[in-house]
């Protein structure tokens, strides 16, 4: 089960930390996603991070302004997003994957969160 937290209302410029709490994983053994869908849109991938923590990527639209890590101790998931903007209005999602190999396509992700709303303003 995924948990996601964090999310809600903040002007164009200011921050939010979203959280993703697992029970029943093991984060350093799966890849971990965060994913969002916009007023209208598709759903799509904004960042991933390797299992153990190391390599992350991110979509060209959160990069240099979204931080993904993870606490292996507390089965925990973040996203730090800093100079939020109106168009990363969105439910976010987190997901977890079984596959040995990362990506953004959501058909690799078979576990997900129920999401958090954030909104930008």
């Amino acid at each position: 089960q995924l948990v996601e937290s964090g999310g809600g209302s903040v002007q164009a410029g200011g921050s939010l930390r979203l959280s993703c709490a697992a029970s029943g994983y093991t984060y350093r053994y799966y890849c971990m996603g965060w994913f969002r869908q916009g007023p209208g849109k598709e759903r799509e991938g904004v960042a991933y991070i390797r299992p153990g923590g190391g390599t992350t990527y991110y979509a060209d639209s959160v990069k240099g302004r979204f931080t993904i890590s993870q606490d292996n101790a507390k089965n925990t998931l973040y996203l730090q997003m800093n100079s939020l903007k109106p168009e990363d209005t969105g439910m976010y999602y987190c997901a977890a994957s079984l596959r040995p190999s990362c990506d953004l396509r959501e058909s690799k992700y078979a576990y997900w969160g129920q999401g958090t709303q954030v909104t930008v303003s």
